[in-house]
């Protein structure tokens, strides 16, 4: 944790009335303290706590079996041992403390930041201090991009646009040739393009068949996967990032057809789902451009609205869009008010997804783009996986 960092936390810590953060970690169950921290990846088997207040240095309780790992932190570091050590040396860490944030969500709304167990909430609340999320805190600090994530992000969109025009068109090569293919031989080209790339991912893409497609989260293995034939609606689903540790994912979905002319039932709901997509973007750039707040839940309403409006609300089975950071599901504000209802608002540095979809028993159809808020005005709201998909695309 750096000066730097210090300043920004504390400086956010002013603005929302906030004494101090209470970053809390135990075996890696809080991914956001260790990031802050600067301890992601490090080894730590027991109870640590660092108190970051709005003024005055960070103050660290760690066990004495571990200081190897706080030799190099900003502030001031005391020890435990013991249980009843650390009920001391808690209560002394918190001293003249009345409101901290933690990672933790008011009735579990948002999960991603329900990171702090409930024993340690009644732990902490009854030495009488406040408690409240640092849901907001937590977005300010860990999910803006800097200049260099910003860029790096466009630069990785680019490429995940590339490896996606090469596996529709292997498809359709492989197809014209009268191959054999499966979905699964299709995503291991994908992979293999990341490689080429100097990309890496967390999960394999997805890439699906008919009725596969209508399952958001369906990803064939070598041993669970279908063939791809002349006919069939495909829909591709791939993410990335470079591989330097700071480094932001971007995400794209795609639709085609395995055939020369489209069948109208594949672009009647897709020309919904491309609309709704369209919209959100339209949405966000408006209130954008006067200034005016925009919570993750109205993105959301303003697609699911126009979905249901047409006929296919219950077809729309997940939330709108998700935060993307250095994770692909990040800390930031969700386009969420179906899973979720995320009234945090959007803000500058951020980068989301806008993903929109139809779910039908035969076929799904899904199109996403990546946002990146670059900064204030209209033009400030940016489509970093642009071009963006305004037709399903015949292969052949």
């Amino acid at each position: 944790m750096t000066d730097m960092k210090i300043t920004e936390i504390q400086r956010e810590l002013a603005a929302l009335g906030l004494d101090a953060w209470l970053l809390y970690d135990f075996r890696g169950i809080n991914p956001i303290a260790q990031n802050v921290a600067g301890l992601a990846g490090a080894h730590i088997t027991r109870r640590w706590f660092c108190l970051i207040p709005k003024h005055g240095e960070p103050r660290w309780l760690v066990h004495r079996i571990e200081t190897s790992n706080f030799t190099n932190v900003q502030g001031q570091v005391a020890l435990y041992a013991g249980w009843e050590e650390l009920n001391a040396a808690i209560q002394t860490l918190l001293a003249g403390i009345k409101t901290v944030a933690m990672e933790y969500s008011p009735n579990a709304e948002i999960p991603y930041i329900s990171r702090v167990d409930a024993g340690t909430l009644e732990w902490i609340r009854s030495f009488g201090i406040e408690v409240q999320t640092s849901a907001e805190l937590a977005q300010r600090v860990e999910a803006r991009l800097s200049e260099a994530q910003a860029a790096g992000h466009q630069a990785s969109a680019h490429l995940v646009l590339q490896a996606k025009d090469y596996a529709l068109a292997w498809i359709g090569s492989q197809l014209r040739d009268g191959k054999t293919i499966t979905e699964y031989d299709v995503q291991q080209e994908i992979l293999g393009q990341f490689d080429a790339m100097d990309l890496v991912t967390d999960h394999p893409p997805i890439v699906a068949v008919n009725a596969k497609s209508s399952d958001p989260h369906y990803a064939p293995t070598a041993t669970d996967t279908q063939k791809i034939q002349a006919g069939d609606f495909i829909l591709i689903d791939l993410w990335a990032k470079q591989k330097e540790p700071d480094a932001v994912f971007a995400d794209t979905t795609w639709v085609a057809y395995a055939g020369e002319t489209v069948p109208s039932q594949y672009v009647e709901i897709f020309d919904i789902v491309k609309e709704a997509r369209d919209r959100a973007i339209r949405f966000i750039r408006e209130k954008w451009a006067v200034d005016e707040p925009i919570h993750g839940y109205e993105v959301d309403d303003c697609v699911r609205g126009y979905i249901t409006e047409k006929g296919y609300g219950q077809f729309f089975i997940h939330r709108t869009g998700h935060n993307i950071g250095t994770v692909i599901h990040g800390n930031g504000v969700n386009l969420d008010n179906l899973e979720t209802r995320d009234a945090r608002a959007l803000i500058s540095g951020v980068c989301f997804s806008i993903e929109p979809g139809i779910y039908l028993t035969d076929f799904g159809v899904r199109t996403e783009v990546d946002v990146f808020l670059a900064g204030p005005g209209r033009d400030g709201v940016k489509v970093t996986t642009a071009p963006v998909q305004n037709q399903v695309l015949p292969l052949l």
